[in-house]
């Protein structure tokens, strides 16, 4: 009888959409930070997606300085596999985005494979007060707002961090950006397995309807064959229903506060580790496996925590 096949769960704790008003369990200190990617990494999270915020305001920052607050504490307390944004939040620079992860050399970083509109005003529909004044600005400016992505700005991240031997989650939003990788690996400056990340429900990305999913899941079969590791991200309401989908058609997983909030309708969620609780569930469900931290590093071909600069 076959062992059961591996199922890699990723966690993004904070990231840059969510604002600290819209939940209080949103980690924004680097004692949250670390506290909580601990306790992902416990509840069965292989890998950990990082990005850090000002503990004051709550605003992203993508200074080394930020990031070193915190990674060192998670390095020394779990053998997550640690993943440290490329993206920052999009009304950065991509010489301000590459920092953290140029600095620490992880073993993983995000990489978005195209520039796209990003609409996070809907999110004013629900939300009126807010805590601090960046807030409600952060999220009207996205009516105007274009996450850049150009082919100069994907090679220049390649070109600061492949040579410390850091792999990549990549972040595919539409099958245009799947069209994007296909380039960047015809061209040979991608290294195979590919970590393929399919993002749902952001406005200006692909939506949610499962037959998204499949277009997404078709469309990388076709460019990738055998040769990339597929992952899911459903934004908001739709993110366990997408897991769903994808663990039962031989893909991974990523959840977390960064992606959605809530741990069903109107309940947020209380945490991270939460999330990474239903999603092995479901995996459990299904019949599959968990991954370990090394498994994924075996999966994904990483170079091992002790190869990173984090310390």
């Amino acid at each position: 009888m076959a062992a059961p096949r591996k199922v890699i769960i990723s966690c993004a704790l904070t990231g840059a959409i969510h604002t600290p008003s819209m939940s209080p369990h949103l980690p924004v200190t680097p004692e949250d930070l670390a506290s909580q990617a601990i306790d992902a990494a416990k509840a069965g999270a292989a890998i950990v997606h990082l990005h850090a915020r000002n503990p004051e305001t709550g605003r992203p920052d993508q200074s080394a300085e930020a990031f070193g607050k915190f990674l060192p504490t998670i390095a020394s307390a779990c053998d997550v596999v640690i993943n440290i944004t490329t993206g920052g939040a999009p009304n950065m620079t991509v010489q301000e985005r590459v920092v953290p992860a140029r600095t620490f050399k992880p073993e993983l970083a995000s990489l978005n494979m195209g520039s796209m509109n990003f609409g996070l005003f809907p999110m004013l529909k629900r939300y009126k007060e807010f805590s601090h004044d960046w807030e409600r600005q952060h999220l009207e400016n996205s009516r105007g707002l274009i996450f850049r992505n150009t082919f100069d700005d994907i090679a220049y991240i390649l070109g600061e961090l492949g040579d410390a031997g850091t792999r990549f989650e990549f972040e595919c939003y539409d099958t245009a950006h799947l069209y994007n990788l296909a380039h960047f690996a015809d061209a040979g400056l991608v290294k195979t397995p590919l970590f393929i990340q399919t993002v749902f429900g952001i406005l200006g990305g692909i939506g949610t309807h499962p037959d998204d999913v499949a277009h997404m899941k078709r469309t990388a079969d076709r460019l990738f064959g055998d040769s990339y590791v597929w992952s899911v991200l459903g934004a908001g309401r739709n993110q366990m229903n997408i897991a769903a989908i994808s663990a039962a058609q031989g893909g991974n997983i990523r959840v977390g506060l960064e992606d959605n909030l809530w741990d069903g309708p109107g309940r947020l969620a209380e945490s991270n580790a939460q999330q990474v609780r239903r999603a092995r569930q479901i995996v459990e469900g299904l019949g599959l496996e968990v991954a370990t931290p090394d498994e994924a590093r075996q999966i994904l071909g990483l170079k091992g925590k002790a190869a990173t600069s984090i310390g």
